[in-house]
């Protein structure tokens, strides 16, 4: 059996050769601005640190259970029944709020879903939380990974969908499905709100840390006076937008972001800090550390690095 090829000293690996290849698109040295709660920008933090910039966090916006849940405790009891066909997870967020309904209920989430009722994502943060769970997820879009991915590759037929979602969602993956043939059940599981929650209504359960925590270390947050100077002296390379409510944020809170750059996590972000006025310097194709890393890289590929 032939061996696997050891390294020697000096010789490149795979991950050195990442780690260089970031260095010459521009990223060593670049202070970028993650626009989410500590534990959330974590992962992203991580990989940003190990290519040699330096992140930083701005939480935005923050999550809260549902005023009204009994829409939510029908359909989890519809869906403990075996009454949906499908159970459509669009996003992380919506994961908390199933393992919180499932541990008050006394059961793990895996048990809540019936072996018979199929699991569909939009993206592979959320998938990998779902299965990190017991949940098989039988559906997610590969190359674009949004709504608009997964209606793509939804087939069209009769069905039963279970889509809890938060309270601002876009009608669009409802409306998407329904014309596909299903008979949507949404209802509101959470509200996104501004950052902070109300300490008795925030969301507590937690998601498996090793999915979606990893590395260890303290991460610096700033608050929006500290980031306006940082706007106002051109110390912030490029920030990092997670959704549409995360763009209307920074639009009404900072009326320039001077030199830095906006990126922009999923076409509907992107979209709406157009809208806005704000000029997007890339779009990250995928929701995971690694697409929002190769946007940024884009960004500043032709640039050098920092001095």
């Amino acid at each position: 059996m032939q061996r696997p090829e050891q390294s020697r000293p000096g010789q490149s690996t795979p991950a050195h050769a990442e780690a260089e290849h970031a260095k010459a698109a521009g990223l060593a040295g670049r202070r970028i601005l993650i626009t989410r709660s500590a534990d959330r920008a974590r992962p992203l933090a991580a990989l940003l640190q190990h290519l040699g910039a330096e992140p930083l966090v701005l939480p935005l916006i923050d999550f809260e259970r549902a005023a009204d849940p009994a829409p939510l405790d029908a359909g989890l009891d519809r869906l403990a029944a075996g009454g949906f066909d499908w159970l459509v997870v669009s996003s992380v967020t919506t994961v908390q709020v199933l393992l919180a309904e499932a541990a008050e209920r006394g059961v793990p989430l895996a048990e809540l879903v019936p072996a018979g009722t199929k699991v569909a994502t939009i993206g592979t943060s959320s998938r990998h939380v779902l299965e990190s769970v017991g949940l098989t997820v039988d559906l997610v879009p590969g190359d674009v990974q949004s709504a608009d991915g997964l209606l793509k590759v939804w087939e069209k037929a009769s069905s039963r969908v279970f889509l809890p979602q938060a309270d601002i969602a876009a009608p669009g993956l409802r409306e998407g499905l329904a014309a596909k043939g299903a008979d949507v059940t949404a209802v509101v599981a959470y509200h996104t709100v501004d950052y902070p929650a109300r300490e008795e209504a925030r969301l507590t359960a937690e998601v498996p840390a090793a999915v979606v925590n990893p590395g260890n270390g303290t991460l610096a947050v700033l608050n929006p006076d500290d980031v306006r100077k940082a706007f106002d002296a051109g110390t912030l390379d490029a920030l990092v937008a997670a959704s549409p409510s995360a763009a209307r944020r920074l639009a009404a809170m900072f009326p320039t972001l001077g030199t830095c750059r906006f990126v922009a996590i999923g076409r509907p972000t992107a979209v709406e800090a157009s809208r806005l006025g704000m000029t997007v310097g890339a779009t990250a194709q995928e929701p995971t550390p690694d697409g929002i890393v190769a946007a940024l890289q884009s960004v500043f590929a032709n640039e050098g690095n920092p001095q």
